[in-house]
C-alpha cells in the first residue's frame, strides 16, 4: 500500500497539490481529474521530479522522499510520460535495455529480463526494430515494456492511450489488467479515457484543484455526484 498524507506543492503563488491525502491499494488504480487538477504534478513528486512543499508518501513501509531519484528507481519506481521517451533510432530490445541497465540487478539476468518484458507487452516479433518504424499503439507499448522491466514496484501510467483511437486501445487495457499479477508491482493509471480507466483500475481517486474530491471502487468513485460536476459533466456521461 501506498500512504500519502497531507501532501502539498506550491509553484509560485500556484498551489498543485492542496494537502493531499489518500491510500493507495495493491492492484491497478485510477487517478483522473480535469487539465491542471495536479495528477503529472503527483508523479513527478512519486518519482522525484518535484519536491514537495510539505507531505509525506510511504511505499510498502519504505519513505519514498528518503532516496534520492536514482534510487527510486533501484527501489522499484518505473513511469511513462505523457510524450513518448523512446529513441526513435534504437531497436526495442536497446530501448529497453537501457531501463533494465538502470535498475541495480545483476548483469547475468538482463536479457531475459528485457527480453520477458518485451514479450509480455506482445511485441515479440519487433523486438529488433526500431522504434521509429513502429505504429503509434506499438511505441506505447514500448513505453509499458520499459516500465515494467526489473522488477517494478510502482508503476506509473501516464496518458498511456493518449492519441491513439479506440479502437487500438484494447491491447493496451489487457496489458495494464496484466501488470500487477505478472510483476507484483502497484499500478497508477492517469488517463482521461474513462473506458481505458474502467476497464483496468479495481479503484479510483479523483483530483481537483489539487484535492481529493472522491476516491473508492472505480463503479462507485465516478458516479460520485461531485464527479460528475467536476470532471464528467453530468449523470449521463456516468450511465453511458
Amino acid at each position: 500500500m501506498i500512504e500519502v498524507r497531507d501532501l502539498t506543492v506550491r509553484f509560485g503563488g500556484v498551489t498543485s497539490l492542496d494537502d493531499m491525502t489518500l491510500d493507495i491499494a495493491p492492484g491497478t488504480n485510477g487517478l483522473i481529474g480535469p487539465n491542471g487538477a495536479g495528477k503529472t504534478t503527483f508523479f513527478n513528486v512519486l518519482s522525484g521530479f518535484v519536491r514537495p512543499s510539505s507531505g509525506t508518501v510511504t511505499a510498502f513501509g519504505d519513505d519514498l522522499f528518503a532516496l534520492a531519484p536514482f534510487k527510486r528507481v533501484r527501489w522499484g519506481v518505473r513511469r511513462t510520460f505523457q510524450t513518448e521517451q523512446a529513441i526513435a533510432n534504437l531497436s526495442v530490445y536497446e530501448n529497453v535495455l537501457l531501463v533494465e541497465e538502470n535498475c541495480g540487478r545483476r548483469s547475468s539476468s538482463r536479457r531475459e529480463d528485457v527480453v520477458d518484458a518485451i514479450e509480455f507487452v506482445g511485441l515479440g516479433p519487433s523486438i529488433r526494430r526500431e522504434v521509429g518504424t513502429l505504429g503509434a499503439a506499438e511505441r506505447r507499448l514500448v513505453e509499458v515494456a520499459r516500465a515494467v522491466v526489473g522488477q517494478p514496484r510502482l508503476v506509473l501510467l501516464d496518458e498511456p492511450a493518449a492519441g491513439l483511437p479506440e479502437e487500438e486501445t484494447g491491447g493496451l487495457a489487457d496489458v495494464i489488467r496484466q501488470i500487477p499479477e505478472r510483476t507484483g508491482a502497484l499500478v497508477i493509471l492517469v488517463d482521461h479515457d474513462m473506458d481505458l480507466v474502467s476497464a483496468t483500475c479495481d479503484n479510483v481517486a479523483v483530483l481537483d484543484f489539487g484535492r481529493v474530491i472522491a476516491a473508492g471502487p472505480t463503479r462507485e468513485a465516478l458516479a460520485d455526484p461531485k464527479v460528475v460536476r467536476a470532471y464528467l459533466g453530468d449523470d449521463e456521461s456516468v450511465q453511458a
